[in-house]
C-alpha cells in the first residue's frame, strides 16, 4: 500500500473511527452475522471460520456488537414469566420476605452505573482494568508504596465517566498470575490493560507502565518515570491523562479537576494513608481497626487530609452496621463533616456522610449523597454498592435495583470465583424481587457453579424454586437441610419459622421463632425486625401474651422510624394485629399506589394475620390493583433491559 505501518493504523483510525484490530474484528462480526443467516454452519464453526480462536470470545464480541448472541438469530427467546393468579392453596399461604436481602449488605458486591445513552459496544471499547502493579525492590515493605502507585492509577481512571474501570477486588486474583493478556482480558471482559512495576529508592520513585490492546496484545502507550517523591501526585496525573488519551476517551473539565486534585501536601501524611490501604479494603474487624489507626496518623500529620478522614467514617460503620448498639455513629458523624468541609466534591467524603445518614436511618437524606458520590466517581464501588442496596430494601425501587444488579455484573467479573459468587447472588436476588424467576434461576445457579460453598446461594434458592411453583412443604425442607450444616444461620432460622406460621402449624413456628428471638437478644443484633409482628402472633397464640406483647411493642417502634416504601404495608400488618381492619384496609389502599415494590409482596393476601380483611368489601380489589401494577411495571421493565441487552 506504499506507507508504513504506523501511517497505515493512523488511516483506518481516521476513515472508520476504530483501531485496526476494532475493525478487523467488525469485519469478522459482519461476515459471521452472514455466515449464521445463510447457512447451516453451528455457532462453533462460524467462530473458527471468521477467524475466532475461542468460541465463547466470539460470542461475547457477537453480543457486544448486535446485542444478542448468535445462538439467537434463528430462534426468539421470551422470558417465562410467573402465573399472575393464584395457583393453588400452597402458593396463597406464603408470603416470604427473602432473608439474603438484608444479609447482603455485608458482602463485598460492586456495581457500575453508566448514566450516558450510549451503545454497548461504545461502552465496551473503553473498558480497562488496571492490573496490580509489581513490587520491583528486594525490601518486601515497598509493597504498600506499589500498590499505592496502583491504587491511584485506579482512582483517577474510574473518576472519568467515559470509561467502565473494572474494580480493584477483580484484579486482585491477577498479581501472581501465570495467565497471558489476552486470557485475563477475556476474563475480566476488557479491551485494555494497566500493567506497571515501580519501587522507591531514596526520595526516587521508579515506575514502568504500559497500557495493552488486550485484543492484539500490543502495547499502546508506554513509559518509564524517575521522579522525586514531592512529584508522586504529578505522575500519577500524567499516567492516567495519557491513559484516557490513549483510548480516546471523553475526559470533561469536572473530570479533569478531580483527577488533578492533590490529596494532600504532606507527603508523610501520604505515606500513612497508603499503608492504611491494605488493611482499610481486607474489610475484616482487625483490618479496619488497623487501618483507622494508620489514618488517624495521616490525620496527625495533615489536620485536612479529606481521604483520611472519609476513609475513617467509612471504617467506623462498616465495623458495626449489622450490630443492635451503635456506639459509633457520632464519631461517623464528625469524620465525615470534616472531609466534607476539606473536600465537598470528593466521593469518599460523599459516602461517608450517607453512611451516618443511614445508620441514624434517614434515608432520604443520605440518597443524595450517594448520586453525588457517582457523580464525581462513576465508578465509585461504594457509592453503587449502597445505591443497589438502597434501592433494594432502604427505599424501595425494584427498577433501580436490577438496573444496579445488572449492570454491576459488567463491573466485578472475574475476580476469585467467591467474589463472584456473591455478584451472581446479588444479581439473582435483584431478578427473582422484579418478578424474573427462570432468569433469577440461572444466576443462582451461576452462583453456585462459581462456589458451591457460597454460604447464602442455597437460601435464596429454595425461595426462587419456590416462585416458580410455590411449593412451600419443599421450600421449607430445602431451608431445613441448610439450617442443620450450620444452626448459627439466624436467617434461616427465622425464615423456617415463618413458613410454619404461614400453614398455621404455630406450635413448629414457635420452636424456631423461640431460637431466634434468643439468638437475636443474645448477641444484640438489630436484625429482621420487620418479621417481630409475625412472630408476636405465634407467642400470642401458644399463649405467651407478655412476650407477644413486647415483640409487638418492638415492632410498632419500627414502624415509627420507618420511611421506606413499605412503611404503610407494615402497618397493614400492625393494624391487622390490634384487631383494627378498616385501618389496615386503609393502608393497603396507600401501598398500592407505590411505583415499586417486591414481587414477595403479592402474596400477601392469605398469610394469617391478614386473613380477617377479606371480609373487607375493598380489600380484593385493592389487592387486584397491586397486582396489576406490579406486573404491568414488570413488563415495561422487560422491555427496557432488552433494550438495552441487560436481559
Amino acid at each position: 500500500m506504499h506507507m508504513s505501518r504506523s501511517n497505515l493504523l493512523r488511516k483506518i483510525k481516521k476513515e472508520t473511527q476504530l483501531s485496526a484490530s476494532q475493525f478487523i474484528r467488525k469485519i469478522r462480526l459482519e461476515e459471521a452475522m452472514n455466515l449464521l443467516n445463510e447457512s447451516d454452519s453451528t455457532v462453533s464453526e462460524v467462530s473458527y471460520q471468521v477467524g475466532f480462536g475461542s468460541t465463547s470470545y466470539f460470542i461475547k464480541c457477537f453480543r457486544e456488537q448486535y446485542g444478542f448472541s448468535p445462538g439467537e438469530i434463528h430462534k426468539e427467546t421470551e422470558l417465562s414469566l410467573p402465573p399472575q393468579q393464584d395457583t393453588g392453596r400452597q402458593r396463597r399461604y406464603f408470603w416470604p420476605v427473602v432473608a439474603i436481602v438484608g444479609v447482603l449488605l455485608i458482602m463485598a458486591a460492586y456495581f457500575f452505573i453508566s448514566k450516558k445513552e450510549q451503545n454497548q459496544s461504545v461502552i465496551l471499547e473503553k473498558s480497562i482494568a488496571v492490573l496490580p502493579f509489581n513490587n520491583e525492590s528486594s525490601d518486601s515493605t515497598n509493597l504498600y508504596f506499589v500498590n499505592g502507585l496502583m491504587e491511584s492509577a485506579l482512582n483517577n481512571l474510574q473518576k472519568i465517566e467515559d470509561l467502565r474501570v473494572i474494580s480493584r477486588t477483580s484484579v486482585e486474583k491477577y498479581r501472581r498470575t501465570q495467565k497471558n493478556v489476552q486470557e485475563i482480558a477475556q476474563e475480566l471482559h476488557v479491551n485494555y490493560l494497566v500493567e506497571g512495576s515501580g519501587q522507591r529508592v531514596g526520595n526516587t520513585v521508579l515506575l514502568n507502565v504500559q497500557l495493552i490492546d488486550a485484543t492484539t496484545d500490543t502495547p499502546i502507550w508506554s513509559e518509564q518515570y524517575s521522579r522525586e517523591v514531592e512529584d508522586i501526585f504529578e505522575l500519577q496525573n500524567d499516567v492516567a491523562k495519557k491513559i484516557a488519551d490513549a483510548i480516546e476517551a471523553i475526559v470533561t473539565p469536572a473530570e479533569l479537576e478531580q483527577i488533578e486534585k492533590i490529596p494532600t501536601d504532606n507527603l508523610l501524611a501520604y505515606d500513612y494513608y497508603l499503608q492504611a490501604l491494605d488493611p482499610y479494603y481486607s474489610r475484616t474487624n482487625e483490618g479496619l481497626e488497623e487501618a483507622i489507626a494508620l489514618f488517624e496518623k495521616a490525620i496527625e500529620q495533615d489536620p485536612e487530609f479529606a481521604l483520611a478522614y472519609a476513609n475513617i467514617a467509612i471504617s467506623y460503620y462498616l465495623l458495626e452496621m449489622s450490630q443492635l448498639e451503635k456506639q459509633y455513629t457520632e464519631k461517623i458523624n464528625s469524620f465525615a463533616d470534616k472531609a466534607l468541609l476539606y473536600d465537598s466534591k470528593s466521593a469518599e467524603s460523599l459516602v461517608a456522610k450517607a453512611f451516618y445518614y443511614i445508620q441514624t436511618k434517614e434515608y432520604h437524606l443520605a440518597l443524595p449523597h450517594l448520586d453525588k458520590a457517582l457523580e464525581y466517581n462513576p465508578n465509585s464501588s461504594l457509592a453503587v454498592q449502597m445505591l443497589a442496596e438502597f434501592y433494594s430494601h432502604m427505599l424501595p425501587n425494584t427498577n433501580k435495583y436490577l438496573e444496579y444488579a445488572l449492570k454491576g455484573v459488567q463491573l466485578t467479573v472475574a475476580s476469585d470465583s467467591i467474589t463472584q459468587s456473591y455478584t451472581y447472588l446479588q444479581l439473582s436476588n435483584a431478578l427473582v424481587s422484579s418478578g424474573f424467576p427462570d432468569e433469577a434461576l440461572k444466576y443462582i445457579n451461576k452462583s453456585l457453579d462459581y462456589n458451591a460453598e457460597n454460604y447464602f446461594a442455597p437460601h435464596l434458592k429454595a425461595f426462587i424454586l419456590f416462585a416458580k411453583d410455590g411449593n412451600i412443604k419443599r421450600t421449607r425442607n430445602l431451608l431445613l437441610n441448610e439450617w442443620k450444616k450450620d444452626t448459627t444461620r439466624l436467617d434461616i432460622l427465622q425464615d423456617i419459622g415463618k413458613l410454619y406460621y404461614i400453614e398455621e402449624n404455630y406450635d413448629s413456628a414457635y420452636s424456631y421463632f423461640k431460637k431466634f428471638v434468643e439468638a437475636r437478644e443474645a448477641n444484640g443484633l438489630d436484625i429482621y425486625q420487620q418479621e417481630n409482628v409475625k412472630i408476636a402472633q405465634v407467642y400470642k397464640e401458644m399463649g405467651l401474651d407478655k412476650e407477644a406483647e413486647k415483640l409487638f411493642n418492638d415492632f410498632s417502634e419500627y414502624c415509627e422510624g420507618d420511611q421506606s416504601t413499605y412503611k404503610s404495608v407494615n402497618l397493614v400488618w400492625k393494624y391487622a394485629y390490634e384487631g383494627k381492619i378498616n385501618e389496615a384496609v386503609e393502608e393497603l389502599r396507600i401501598f398500592s399506589k407505590a411505583e415499586n415494590y417486591l414481587y414477595w409482596f403479592l402474596l400477601i393476601e392469605d398469610e394469617p394475620l391478614i386473613q380477617p380483611l377479606k371480609n373487607h368489601s375493598d380489600f380484593q380489589v385493592i389487592m387486584q390493583k397491586i397486582k396489576d401494577r406490579f406486573w404491568d411495571n414488570q413488563s415495561k421493565l422487560k422491555k427496557t433491559l432488552e433494550s438495552e441487552g441487560l436481559l
